[in-house]
């Protein structure tokens, strides 16, 4: 089936989610999220493009972008392939990081840009990882707070005020607010139990132990990572803690 022609952008301005290929961990520790934020940094003078805001979860990427001197696919063409080859060195694998091609969704007026750009702060809050979006420590909630860093926070806390307190001030308040927020989001995925995992573990690789596996000839045992990561779609961290592999090698299995 054909794909749908990505809607364009009259404003030219996006919200854009990329997420790890069959749902894999893309941030493993700091130093993952910090080469993402740089890549980020290092193409917005050439591609002349504008962040508003970016959050990044251990799987998905949420980034709100207006585009500049090139267009939307180019941009993340760049930031991509930058950043992939930078991964796939550190962690001495090959192949892609992210599932299919990103999504995108075009944001043409000022109310629903105010609605993305909270929603983006407040993805760690509605995944518990935090009870306020400034605790997060990958989002740009941080910059807007006075970190400095990539994003152009202006003209966001432009709609709240034209003095620089009492628009933050509003700003964290907007952002704080409960709402029933419905953006571009990830497929709904069922859940994977450590105990329904460790049954899949079992049959795949015909153990009797999941700690087996670590025994299991080197090219055997790939090919059941693989296909524990691509058909059943456990996650790296999931296997790693429940079979005692490190999660390197799972990762560039």
């Amino acid at each position: 089936m054909p794909r749908k022609p990505r809607q364009k952008s009259q404003s030219g301005i996006y919200h854009i989610l990329v997420r790890g290929i069959n749902r894999q961990i893309i941030f493993e520790d700091d130093e993952d999220y910090s080469s993402f934020l740089r890549t980020l940094a290092r193409y917005k003078e050439p591609c002349g493009y504008e962040i508003y805001a970016y959050c990044l979860m251990d799987n998905h990427i949420h980034i709100l972008l207006k585009e500049g001197e090139e267009p939307l696919e180019k941009i993340m063409r760049r930031i991509g392939g930058s950043f992939v080859y930078w991964y796939n060195t550190k962690y001495e694998r090959i192949g892609p990081l992210f599932q299919d091609r990103f999504k995108s969704e075009a944001v043409e007026n000022d109310r629903y840009f105010l609605t993305v750009l909270r929603y983006i702060h407040q993805n760690p809050v509605k995944a518990g990882l935090v009870e306020k979006p400034e605790q997060y420590k990958w989002s740009s909630m941080s910059e807007y707070l006075g970190k400095l860093g990539i994003v152009d926070t202006a003209f966001a806390l432009s709609f709240f005020g034209n003095e620089i307190e009492k628009a933050l001030k509003a700003f964290r308040q907007f952002c704080e607010a409960d709402n029933d927020d419905c953006c571009l989001e990830l497929e709904k995925v069922k859940i994977i139990s450590d105990r329904e995992a460790r049954e899949l573990i079992l049959k795949v690789c015909k153990i009797e132990n999941p700690f087996e596996l670590q025994n299991l000839e080197k090219n055997h045992r790939n090919e059941c990572l693989k296909e524990l990561k691509e058909k059943y779609n456990l996650s790296v961290r999931q296997i790693s803690r429940l079979t005692g592999i490190n999660r390197g090698i799972v990762l560039r299995a």
